[in-house]
């Protein structure tokens, strides 16, 4: 049974961790907020919020109830009951890098006391709760998981910048490696989140969180190559898309873009891939194929930048190259695998020099080599080439729509003599 005065510790305090630390303080828990950066932590401390979804209103009362102590100390979160662990999967040339989760897993092994929960959110490939992170909490606690503390996982779920479907609306699915594991971690999310979704084990629960991002990185590949030859059959893929989409049955609206970023959609497919090459010998083909599409997306958007310079009689050396956006994702400022990074590191190379706008990139998080600039009349203006990554709600559209530059619009945002649609 879960008491709500019991503590919780929640490792890693981005995207994810800190959504479920908030919540978690919301439904009267004790929370320690654990992160290894310590920028992050002090902005924490000041009240200040570098996740979008979570305001620095809702941040200071969590500070100021007193149940909420953002820390890089392990031993702040010494008896906790109840641990989640959200921190980074990256890959590593192209393989997957668990670093993190050890290091999570080895200073929480020696903080577990008997009757704890421990469930790992980040996102990895089937065997990891039982195979890795279990093996560590039992060696570093002499304890005995599923007979003296409880282990599950429960794939995260969150959609930075959706007003609809937060970490609350959105349904948990949950595991645990036996049926009383499996009780504490569902009790532990029912006082989170509006409904929670058991399945068997933890490798059902990994697996789904592949699933839904491979689902997505597969139809994103299909639309992008699907934009690259309408553009040179000379056909509206947008047009073609939504009408597409008025179908009520049979049919899921995706977009193209620039091509995809943040940790899920480059990474998460690419941990399956992984897996099964690893134990099965096979190749994920559709992985591999959606992967290949999805990651040439910027050097396309860069070849259709040079034929619009070349219609000016200019290269893309000496030019000056506006993008507007630069996160991967609309009204976040998460620029983790964006597309616009292996765009700047494009243009950067052939000579160009690179303007970016993007006021919810953090400061230290903004990319080398790369002027800030303001979304302006004078800015666009003394652009050779605009480009749109990314179309946050708070761009003045009327202003890029008014602008004589020309536009390569990779959002569908935009329409006019002096717009080129991806």
């Amino acid at each position: 049974m879960i008491n709500r005065t019991q503590t919780v510790v929640v490792v890693g305090q981005g995207y994810v961790g800190l959504p479920v630390a908030m919540r978690a303080v919301e439904q009267g828990y004790r929370v320690v907020g654990v992160d290894v950066d310590t920028r992050r932590v002090d902005s924490l401390k000041a009240g200040v919020s570098f996740v979008d979804d979570i305001t620095g209103e809702q941040l200071t009362a969590a500070l100021e109830s007193g149940a909420y102590l953002p820390t890089t100390d392990y031993a702040d979160a010494e008896q906790f009951d109840v641990a989640v662990i959200t921190v980074p999967t990256p890959l590593r040339e192209s393989l997957p890098d668990l670093t993190f989760i050890e290091d999570s897993a080895h200073s929480l092994a020696v903080l577990l006391k008997k009757g704890a929960v421990v469930v790992l959110e980040s996102t990895t490939y089937p065997g990891t709760t039982e195979e890795l992170l279990v093996p560590i909490l039992e060696k570093g606690s002499g304890l005995v998981a599923g007979v003296d503390f409880h282990v599950g996982y429960s794939p995260e779920r969150i959609d930075p910048g959706n007003k609809m479907w937060g970490f609350v609306e959105t349904p948990k699915v949950v595991s645990g490696i036996s049926p009383a594991s499996l009780a504490a971690v569902q009790g532990f999310y029912d006082t989170l989140v509006n409904q929670t979704v058991p399945v068997s084990t933890p490798k059902e629960a990994e697996l789904t969180k592949l699933l839904e991002n491979t689902f997505r990185h597969v139809n994103i590949a299909l639309v992008n190559e699907l934009a690259i030859y309408a553009h040179q059959l000379g056909v509206n893929v947008w047009e073609s898309i939504e009408a597409a989409s008025t179908k009520p049955f049979g049919y899921m609206k995706f977009t193209p873009g620039p091509g995809v970023g943040g940790h899920c959609l480059p990474v998460d497919p690419s941990y399956l891939s992984w897996q099964v090459r690893r134990k099965l010998g096979q190749n994920f083909r559709f992985v591999e194929l959606a992967n290949d599409i999805n990651d040439h997306m910027p050097d396309y958007v860069v070849q259709r930048l040079m034929l619009m310079l070349n219609k000016l009689g200019k290269s893309v050396n000496g030019s000056r190259i506006v993008l507007v956006g630069l996160s991967y994702k609309k009204n976040t400022g998460d620029i983790r695998e964006s597309p616009s990074l292996r765009l700047i590191d494009i243009l950067t190379e052939y000579g160009a020099t690179v303007l970016g706008i993007d006021e919810h990139v953090e400061a230290h998080r903004w990319p080398s080599g790369v002027e800030k600039a303001s979304l302006n009349a004078a800015t666009l203006e003394a652009a050779d080439v605009i480009i749109m990554v990314t179309d946050h709600d708070d761009f003045d559209f009327d202003l890029l729509r008014n602008t004589t530059t020309g536009i390569l619009d990779t959002k569908n945002k935009l329409s006019g003599e002096h717009v080129e649609r991806l």
